[in-house]
């Protein structure tokens, strides 16, 4: 009961191929996980600039030069 049979060990192999198998699914997820990051931080790097002032426009027709 408490001990591991193949069977525990030939799902175990399976998961890990799963995981690791392949072109590096999971190097590739971890790429684009840290890519995501980097993203979020330049966003909030570029978002801490003040907004420049709101122009006031100053039309000329609604002064009357006597």
């Amino acid at each position: 009961m408490g001990a591991i049979s193949i069977w525990h060990i030939l799902i175990l192999a399976v998961v890990v191929l799963l995981l690791f198998g392949g072109r590096g699914k999971l190097s590739d997820l971890m790429g684009d996980f840290a890519k995501g990051i980097n993203s979020f931080r330049k966003g909030l790097k570029d978002g801490d600039e003040p907004a420049p002032p709101p122009r006031i426009a100053s039309d000329d027709k609604d002064t009357v030069h006597r």
